[in-house]
């Protein structure tokens, strides 16, 4: 909204027209594609009724623009404090970002700091964005990612010992509950999961890669009736948007979600499931609602 308000698609394609101008006059092709490829189907016809009209004086009836330049679109102070919010999330140095780039930035206040947020439901161990050591391994694995290049890592298991994996990274996952990334990849016996923050080394592959039988990643699936109460459904697909989900109406405020999880992500997955209340109902697999029983069991031992 803050972006598109402004220069919104019917600025772009105008600006686009203005620029095709410069050089000749506008045809009622140029505009229907221009709409057709930066707005909406229907906005042709309005924008070349309101410039046909003279309504935006930026183009004469023969095509031609009064113009001496193409526009140009200027961010406002607005989207500097919010560019500038953003790049001071420690994350965006991972991605090869950071907010000395941009001296446009210099002495503008933030639109919103981390002091802003009140964070109740995620953990505080969070992973070292801020270690340059963390920096330089995650971008050379973001990196192979790209170039679809194996690596070799050296990872900390949870004993504190060392294993060393050679696999083919496939994606990265992020946890906004943990605050940590997971590389995911295929390749490795010793499984395709590992965690950023777990990795004590990492370097490209040399020579032939030859993937072995390792273990695979289990997907599985829960099956949830909900009771849209309270902005439930919209809290619900905001809450697991990052998962694979199917959603089916079946009565007029109760809803058949279908989610697909990592089985490693199993016991986060019933926390936060629970924490929705009498909004939701474990339906299936049978060994899901089993893990559910056995929670709430244990948070009634807790409180005894």
């Amino acid at each position: 909204m803050i972006f598109s308000e402004l220069y919104s698609a019917y600025y772009t394609v105008v600006a686009n027209l203005i620029e095709i101008a410069l050089s000749r006059p506008v045809t009622r092709e140029d505009i229907a594609r221009e709409a057709s490829e930066h707005a909406f189907d229907e906005s042709a016809f309005y924008i070349e009724q309101a410039l046909s009209e003279e309504r935006w004086q930026v183009l004469t009836k023969d095509g031609e623009t009064p113009l001496e330049g193409a526009p140009s679109a200027p961010p406002t102070l607005l989207e500097k404090r919010w560019l500038k919010a953003v790049l001071l999330d420690p994350r965006v140095k991972l991605f090869g970002a950071d907010i000395e780039a941009f001296p446009m930035l210099l002495g503008i206040e933030p639109l919103f700091t981390k002091d802003d947020f009140e964070v109740f439901d995620s953990y505080g161990d969070g992973d070292p964005y801020d270690d340059p050591d963390y920096i330089d391994r995650f971008r050379l694995i973001l990196s192979a990612l790209r170039e679809k290049r194996p690596l070799d890592l050296l990872v900390n298991n949870r004993s504190g010992r060392q294993s060393r994996i050679t696999l083919m990274p496939e994606a990265l996952e992020y946890s906004e509950k943990d605050d940590k990334f997971r590389l995911i990849g295929s390749g490795s016996r010793f499984g395709g999961v590992v965690n950023f923050a777990r990795i004590a080394s990492a370097k490209l592959h040399e020579g032939d890669f030859r993937a072995a039988k390792g273990a695979k990643r289990r997907i599985k699936e829960v099956c949830f009736e909900l009771y849209d109460r309270r902005n439930a459904l919209e809290r619900v697909l905001l809450h697991f948007a990052h998962l694979e989900k199917q959603t089916e109406k079946t009565g007029d405020r109760t809803y058949l979600v279908t989610l697909k999880y990592d089985e490693s992500d199993e016991t986060e997955l019933v926390i936060r499931l629970l924490s929705f209340g009498p909004m939701i109902k474990v339906v299936e697999p049978e060994s899901f609602v089993s893990l559910i029983k056995q929670r709430l069991l244990k948070q009634m031992d807790c409180e005894l």
